[in-house]
Order: C-alpha cells, then structure tokens, then sequence
C-alpha cells in the first residue's frame, strides 16, 4: 500500500472531491491488493508503513547480496523511497553500490536508500556510550533514529570509570526527550543515567568485555535489574532495536495531535 495514495484519497474526500462511500471503496481496494510481493526467498511486506509507520526493514546479515538486491527492487517498484538495511557488511555495500545510491555507515554496518525523515518530534533523542568500544552499536541505534526523523546528540565514551566526562554534559542528558544507554562490560552506564533523568532510558547492552562479561549477559542482567525508574533494556548489540523503539517515543505527541 503506498501511503501517498491513501493522503490523495483522504484529501479528495476533504474537499469534497470524493464522498465518503467512494472513498472506502478505493481503501478497501488498497488493502486488498498486493499485501506483500512474493519474489520467490523472501515475501516483502507491502502494507509494513501503513500500519506502522516505517517501511520493512532489511536485515542482511545472513541475506546474500542478490537476495538484498531483490528485496530493494521490490520495494522500490512498489512506491518505498527510503528502505533502511541493517547489518550490511562492506563487501556487501560494495557490490550494491553498483546498482544503488545509498547513504552507508561501515562502522554501524547500517545503509539507507532515499532521504531520512525530516527531523521532527517532542526534542531531541541522546545516544550515550559507556566507552569507544561501544560506538558501532551506538551508531546503528543513531543512524535508525536520524532516518525516522528524529534529531540526535551523540555523546561518546562517558561512561561510569569517569563519571564527571558524563556529568559535564549534564545539559544535553537533562534536556533529552529519549535517551539510549550502550554499555558493555557490568552495564552500570543505564542505572547512572537513569537515577539522574526525567525521560525514558532505552538500555543496550553490548558483547564488549573480558571473559566474565559473557559477551553481553552480564550487561544484559544487570540493566534488566537496574534500580533506576523507567529504564528499558533491548537485546544485546540491538542498536538498531533501541534506535526504532526511541524514535516511536520521540514522535508520540504527534501521534496524539493527529486522533484529536
């Protein structure tokens, strides 16, 4: 379903162009065509931005490049103009680069073809790392943000075995509509930041750390049993899981003007 359609249908019917029986009928018609492509390996979600919002996402991780490729044509034949991939290694990005313009960061292993959204929503989304380590996942949950519309302040390497580089940016944290904790090794960043604001705390807990840190268990158990009110925890690495979920948040007041 292209969802500039159903905008012209609802317009029509506005200005009188269109009663109301017409335009449930051309609705009707619109769900009931094509709810997804079959292209053989993959069943693409044509109706995915009409009911959520945001387009299908690619996960190519374990998709070959032509299976991406598939994918991308589908969905671009079918009226999407942005389409995010997650999880895309670089030889992968090389070889569609030869059929597609993209937008591609390599250390987040993320791509978007078409324009993000507009940035938009009740403020500003700040993504918070424990160390450098954590970076590529914090700019796969950055990068989803940033492509749904959202405006996002970055703040790297903050985290609790310096807690004053964290405390100089006491502003920017206390000013935050949605925050998005990544942290590796105890995890101890979310429980920080989330006994010292008033908005939402995505936690993400990452792989990075010594043998005890069980790639990500520990930051994982130890977020999920934070004593700090309205913390959340996303599975571990899942950038691009907190990116999505914050900007959702970001954008409820939006939501609320619109059923009013």
């Amino acid at each position: 379903m292209n969802i500039e359609s159903l905008q012209d249908i609802l317009l029509a019917t506005r200005n009188g162009e269109m009663s109301l029986e017409q335009a449930e009928t051309e609705i009707q018609n619109m769900i009931k065509k094509e709810p997804y492509d079959d292209i053989g390996y993959a069943k693409v979600d044509l109706h995915r931005k009409f009911r959520q919002g945001v387009a299908e996402v690619i996960y190519g991780e374990s998709k070959s490049a032509e299976q991406i490729k598939g994918i991308i044509e589908s969905m671009l034949s079918h009226g999407q103009e942005s389409i995010m991939i997650t999880r895309l290694g670089a030889e992968k990005a090389s070889v569609l680069a030869e059929n597609f313009d993209f937008e591609y960061n390599e250390q987040a292993r993320i791509a978007l073809i078409g324009p993000k959204a507009a940035p938009g929503g009740m403020g500003r989304i700040v993504v918070v790392t424990a160390g450098t380590s954590d970076i590529p996942v914090a700019e796969e949950a950055a990068f989803t943000a940033e492509a749904m519309g959202n405006e996002v302040v970055r703040l790297y390497d903050v985290g609790v075995a310096g807690l004053h580089r964290l405390l100089s940016h006491l502003d920017d944290v206390m000013d935050a509509s949605v925050i998005i904790a990544v942290a590796g090794m105890e995890g101890a960043l979310a429980s920080v930041v989330g006994g010292l604001v008033d908005c939402p705390v995505i936690a993400v807990p990452t792989s990075v750390g010594y043998g005890a840190a069980f790639e990500g268990m520990a930051a994982l158990l130890a977020m999920l049993n934070s004593c700090a009110s309205g913390v959340s925890v996303v599975n571990i690495d899942n950038g691009f899981g907190a990116g999505f979920l914050a900007g959702r948040m970001n954008h409820m007041n939006c939501k609320s003007k619109k059923s009013k």
